[in-house]
């Protein structure tokens, strides 16, 4: 459920820019480069990226160099370092790129939240907010922080919000069927887990959503259907687990978990 905030190229091409004040133009394609490829290098063989990354800063890398670290550190799952080292960018980035501060914010709330500190990570999510009210992705993000803190009230609100932006966003949906179960709203769960897969057959939030909810409705067929779906679908993924335990719960005759 937890999503860290895709980094795409385009944007780091403008970071790795920016971290150089005004070097010559080959020297800034270099840059840009070295970030793009640290970038990549930081999904594929985060440990080298992480050392790599190490190295660039204390040879000038600034925020580019910084950034990747962060992110090398968070493939590696060391997930409390990323989001600090995220948060300490933020200053120069507050200089040097004000409009890319709200996507580092995001991702360090990201980060916290799978540190499992979900108070911190709502904080930073607040400040991202402020500066970008209709951005659809930091409230779906605060709105997952606001669930663990288990405040679904005002999760379901910045749901409502982000919908309202667009309709027709599924993993939205998926997530406020999610909310609205956990606040025992079952007929509007339901409603948000069907159209979510009305607009995304393979959406496995909204499948998992809708298995639950089968089951608590006593569909024990339906929910078995929609519970191996998933499983197919994400194999070895948190869904697949989730979905693996409300088999069981069939199995054994006990109620949704």
């Amino acid at each position: 459920m937890y999503r860290l905030l895709a980094i795409c190229l385009p944007a780091a091409l403008v970071w790795a820019a920016l971290a150089w004040p005004a070097p010559a133009a080959a020297q800034r394609a270099l840059a840009a480069v070295s970030y793009q490829d640290c970038l990549n290098r930081a999904r594929t063989n985060p440990e080298e990226a992480f050392a790599e990354a190490q190295t660039w800063q204390q040879t000038g890398g600034g925020l580019a160099a910084g950034h990747c670290a962060a992110i090398a550190l968070f493939e590696l799952r060391h997930y409390g370092d990323a989001a600090d080292r995220l948060e300490k960018l933020l200053p120069d980035a507050t200089i040097q790129a004000p409009h890319l501060v709200p996507d580092l914010v995001a991702q360090a709330a990201n980060a916290w939240l799978l540190a499992g500190l979900a108070d911190r990570a709502r904080k930073l999510l607040d400040i991202a907010i402020t500066a970008r009210p209709n951005s659809l992705d930091l409230r779906l993000d605060r709105a997952q922080a606001l669930a663990v803190l288990n405040d679904y009230v005002a999760a379901e609100a910045d749901l409502d919000y982000a919908l309202s932006l667009q309709p027709t966003r599924d993993d939205a949906l998926a997530l406020r069927a999610a909310a609205r179960r956990l606040r025992n709203n079952m007929a509007g769960a339901l409603e948000d887990a069907e159209t979510a897969l009305a607009l995304n057959a393979r959406n496995v939030e909204a499948l998992l959503e809708r298995g639950y909810l089968r089951h608590a409705a006593g569909d024990r067929r339906g929910a078995r259907a929609d519970l191996i779906q998933v499983r197919l679908l994400a194999p070895e993924t948190p869904a697949a687990d989730a979905a693996a335990r409300e088999i069981e719960a069939i199995d054994l005759g006990r109620g949704t978990r």
